[in-house]
């Protein structure tokens, strides 16, 4: 097969030539004849290929926690024929999906009465929020979808304002309307709630004017009309497109410019390097073309790297389509440069000015991450040193632009987020990668302005039944939290509403103690809200510990006796060390214990003594109740096998002389 193709080529290049041009020789050949093979006129494909502006639609999809995102985005593919190859497709990390939340967002495309609709998916944790800032700068217009029966919440506001800021033209989609619970009367009240919303948050008279969808996601239905059986020739979502194509504007693109993308999301390949995803804001971009990356200094743009795009990207549905050339308005990947990341601007050579950045809301906590001292370091971890952890942290930085990570004092790093769940989904990651660190508990970030100490506050809303009321208010009357409405939940029999504001810090490792002290039946939202006045020491919100003073294996002989002095963290069997937390004692003070005490031998025959030892179930942490459990003095292990509690000062005698120092 080989033969005759080369034979052709060897054919129609010496033709090619005079016969006054010296013979080719075979290397030569080989050079011309495979140079010349690739070199189609890009200007023929451009028509084919780039999509007209107004043919586009940049809509972002935008919501309180589970309120349907994801579910509504599973819907809107099918709807347009794509192949979905499990529910919840567009959450496509293994924790999103583990944990039925989205973590962060992911754009893709579907085709609607010759529209082409670039569709962005957006998380609802106010810990995730700079994926909702970064993302909003890319389209036009934006989905608002509010729980019917819940009607808006905390996240709520504050994805609408970045929406309303960037001057989105929103559509509010009024989900879950097929519960019993919700009638006309519930949409109207809610529909006046988000229109108040609107309102306070300062929305133009273009804005204002929403239009306003009813839906069920799960069902996989929208109407512009209440109802909560639609005919079977509407059930399905087509109602909702046609709005989109409707209600938001195409994009202000000119593609007679030089080219110029923002990247707002960055991926890596292993055989393409990085992919930059963002929103070309001018201009057309072509494979093979030459581009450089630049990013905004104080004294002007700076270029970081010249390159050539390699590759052109577009998703469609759930798989990645190769494209050979894409217009301005548009969304579209590109591979070929290793240096550029997002905020950084991709453009043609002849331009020298960067695109502004997007603005992110500072991070309000932090945390410091450092090579695992403790006796069992290095059993399961394969990444240990400070410089490979170092690595890792930057690099999270290069994809997440609302961590902040600074170097610290020997091999620690001071990491800054927007909270406890946002710093603890990226330890998961990494204890999964195989490191093995040590973090220190959350610590939050105050402000100091005219002299005034200010500390963040959060605006929390929680609904619980009512004989929870009087233990959730005084659990958060400790946490310095301060109510601001109170009332019960419209449609439910004892239920209660409270809406409060309160300390980030009084929050920390909250979440946990909520859930037992509700039996699991409340829930609880939270929204970074202000800086506000420093509000004072908080109350007593834990007890004192048991602290390990043996190394070695666990035994029952020994945690049979230490059942009287609190709540355990550990069974028996497991390994420990001097300075390890062991559990809760049950007193305010820490309790030094040998849990590694075993049962000493004698003379005296007793038969099945050790069988008769019933130990009650310990209380096992995860990640997260860890985060928020330990103390100033205290430390997390983090191995992917183990998550252990122990004490900053492993050293008993170590522990009491830095316990006489004064506090911060």
């Amino acid at each position: 097969m080989v033969g005759p193709i080369l034979r052709s080529l060897w054919s129609s290049t010496r033709k090619s030539f005079t016969p006054s041009s010296p013979p080719l020789s075979h290397s030569r050949f080989f050079s011309r004849a495979f140079a010349a093979a690739p070199a189609v006129d890009p200007a023929a494909t451009t028509s084919a290929s780039s999509i007209d502006p107004n043919r586009l639609r940049n809509v972002a999809v935008i919501a309180h926690v589970d309120h349907g995102k994801t579910t509504l985005m599973d819907r809107l593919l099918r709807q347009c024929g794509a192949d979905i190859p499990h529910e919840r497709a567009m959450d496509s990390i293994s924790l999103e999906r583990e944990r039925g939340i989205t973590i962060s967002s992911k754009v893709t495309s579907v085709t609607w009465k010759e529209n082409e609709l670039n569709m962005v998916d957006t998380p609802g944790h106010a810990d995730f929020g700079g994926e909702v800032e970064r993302v909003v700068g890319m389209v036009e217009g934006a989905i608002l979808v509010v729980d019917a029966g819940e009607g808006p919440l905390a996240q709520t506001k504050f994805v609408l304002a970045k929406a309303l800021k960037y001057g989105l033209r929103p559509i509010l989609l009024l989900n879950k309307v097929d519960r019993p619970s919700v009638t006309e009367e519930t949409c109207d009240e809610v529909e006046s709630l988000v229109f108040d919303l609107f309102a306070n948050l300062g929305a133009t008279e273009e804005q204002l004017d929403f239009p306003v969808l009813y839906a069920s996601a799960k069902e996989g239905w929208a109407s512009t009309t209440f109802t909560k059986d639609p005919p079977a020739e509407t059930k399905n979502m087509s109602q909702l497109l046609d709005a989109v194509v409707t209600h938001v504007p195409p994009p202000n693109a000119n593609t007679d410019a030089p080219f110029q993308m923002l990247v707002s999301m960055m991926e890596r390949d292993f055989y393409l390097g990085r992919i930059l995803t963002g929103r070309i804001s001018s201009g057309v971009v072509r494979v093979g073309d030459r581009v450089h990356g630049l990013r905004n200094k104080d004294s002007g743009a700076e270029k970081i790297e010249d390159g050539k795009v390699v590759k052109l990207m577009k998703k469609k549905g759930t798989n990645m389509v190769l494209t050979d050339c894409a217009g301005a308005g548009d969304i579209i990947s590109i591979a070929g440069l290793s240096s550029p990341s997002i905020g950084h601007t991709v453009a043609t050579l002849e331009i020298m000015s960067a695109l502004p950045t997007v603005e992110l809301d500072p991070p309000t906590i932090s945390m410091t991450f450092g090579v695992n001292d403790s006796p069992l370091a290095g059993r399961d971890g394969t990444h240990l040193t400070g410089g490979r952890i170092g690595d890792r942290l930057m690099a999270e930085t290069e994809t997440n632009l609302a961590i902040n990570v600074l170097p610290g004092l020997s091999e620690s790093f001071e990491v800054q987020g927007r909270g406890e769940l946002q710093l603890g989904i990226l330890i998961e990651n990494m204890r999964r990668e195989g490191f093995e660190l040590s973090v220190s508990p959350p610590k939050v970030m105050y402000k100091t302005e005219s002299g005034q100490k200010l500390e963040p506050v959060e605006e929390v809303t929680i609904e619980v039944n009512d004989e929870h009321v009087g233990l959730v208010m005084e659990a958060l009357s400790h946490r310095r939290a301060e109510v601001t409405d109170m009332g019960p939940v419209p449609g439910t029999v004892g239920r209660t509403r409270l809406s409060l504001t309160c300390p980030s810090r009084g929050l920390v490792g909250y979440r946990s103690v909520f859930s037992s002290d509700t039996r699991g039946t409340g829930f609880m939202h939270r929204a970074f809200h202000a800086y506000e006045q420093f509000r004072g020491p908080l109350g007593n919100v834990r007890k004192g510990v048991l602290v390990s003073m043996g190394f070695g294996t666990i035994t029952a002989h020994a945690l049979m006796s230490l059942e009287a002095r609190g709540t355990l963290f550990v069974n028996p069997g497991m390994e420990t060390y001097d300075g390890m937390i062991v559990g809760e004692h049950s007193r305010d003070t820490d309790l030094d214990v040998n849990p590694v005490r075993s049962k000493e031998l004698t003379n005296v025959r007793a038969a099945s003594k050790d069988e008769n030892v019933r130990l009650t179930p310990p209380r096992l942490m995860t990640l997260e109740e860890a985060i928020g459990y330990v103390a100033s003095d205290e430390l997390i292990e983090v191995t992917p096998k183990a998550i252990r509690l122990r004490k900053k000062y492993l050293d008993v005698n170590k522990r009491k002389a830095m316990s006489k120092r004064p506090k911060e």
